[in-house]
């Protein structure tokens, strides 16, 4: 199993071979309805008030992912292990007592429009059995993030979009969890809110220890938020290590193509390949055999179509899931 962690001290959170799949409604195999592959076995780690940031395109796994880890769906196969006790059920992740809460990515769409504020926030007190205390921590817990007694009376139809979000990290906050699982917390948000909000985060992570698991499509914010980066591929880990070198010396072309497709002040600076990538991500009801990224990577040879490749060791603690690292002509001329 591979843990990412920058120190050698035990990880507050590990994952060892998490995997899910569902059964589609129309595409059926020999033995009935065919079941797609979303996320096949991914372990990972993070430690105490670090940053786990997490990667990839659209349909990579990312949300599946965190929602396994959060206990909304159970993996078909893997552990999740909070504090070393492997949580196997649902049943053991409400045991948990809210030690893993969850910031989703559209405040607007994840707030009861219906219920006040100081009950949105109250929420998973009540449903962990801590009501008699829930008004004061409410209040705390709302300033924590930059609002006060004023929001306890409001609905979230009576607030912004980025008042909402803060509401949603309120909530995530109440119940002292050690992990924060954060979905894409800002695409909904405006680029001026965005940032607030990135800086709110960071800034509570300082003062409260907090420990970050982050899924973004963003790599310039992945890299200021993280300590270590995952890069997910078709529903596996195709590259992970410490957000530095991952960035800056990428050893898989997948990664390089992500950090391309970023947007910065200077479109001069940017990571070369040798040859262009092309073609879309492969279909999770067909996905290729050996490498899941031969057909779209200009470097695949007849042993990447049959072979899958593991992850192998590229660096201090970087690893790429590639059977070619270090003998790719990728050219860096981009710092994060």
């Amino acid at each position: 199993m591979l843990d990412v962690r920058a120190t050698t001290e035990q990880p507050v959170l590990r994952t060892e071979n998490i995997s899910k799949s569902f059964a589609t409604r129309h595409v059926k195999g020999p033995e009935g309805k065919k079941r797609v592959t979303i996320i096949e076995n991914i372990s990972l780690g993070v430690n105490e008030g670090e940053t786990l940031g997490i990667v990839g395109e659209s349909g990579t796994g990312k949300t599946t992912l965190l929602n396994c880890i959060a206990g909304i769906l159970q993996p078909d196969s893997g552990q999740v292990i909070l504090d070393g006790q492997a949580l196997t059920h649902r049943s053991s992740l409400k045991k948990s007592s809210g030690k893993i809460q969850m910031v989703f990515q559209d405040p607007g769409s994840s707030l009861n429009h219906t219920m006040k504020i100081k009950d949105i926030v109250a929420e998973p007190l009540i449903s962990h059995k801590k009501s008699k205390e829930s008004r004061e921590k409410v209040i705390a817990s709302l300033e924590h993030v930059g609002l006060g007694k004023d929001y306890l009376e409001k609905y979230p139809n009576q607030i912004s979009g980025g008042q909402k979000q803060r509401v949603s990290i309120a909530r995530a906050l109440i119940t002292n969890p050690r992990v924060i699982l954060l979905d894409e917390p800002t695409s909904a948000l405006d680029v001026a809110v965005q940032a607030q909000v990135i800086n709110l985060l960071c800034d509570l992570q300082q003062q409260m220890k907090l420990t970050y698991v982050f899924v973004t499509h963003n790599l310039s914010i992945a890299g200021y938020m993280s300590d270590n980066l995952l890069v997910l591929y078709a529903g596996s880990v195709i590259e992970v290590g410490p957000a530095h070198d991952v960035l800056n010396y990428p050893k898989h072309p997948y990664t390089v193509t992500l950090l391309n497709a970023t947007m910065t002040p200077d479109p001069k600076s940017k990571f070369f390949l040798d040859a262009r990538i092309q073609g879309e991500p492969p279909s999770v009801i067909n996905p290729p055999s050996g490498c899941k990224f031969h057909p779209r990577c200009p470097y695949a040879k007849d042993k990447c179509q049959v072979e899958k490749p593991t992850l192998a060791e590229a660096g201090a603690n970087h690893f790429a899931s590639c059977h070619f690292i270090g003998e790719l002509p990728l050219t860096v001329e981009k710092r994060y």
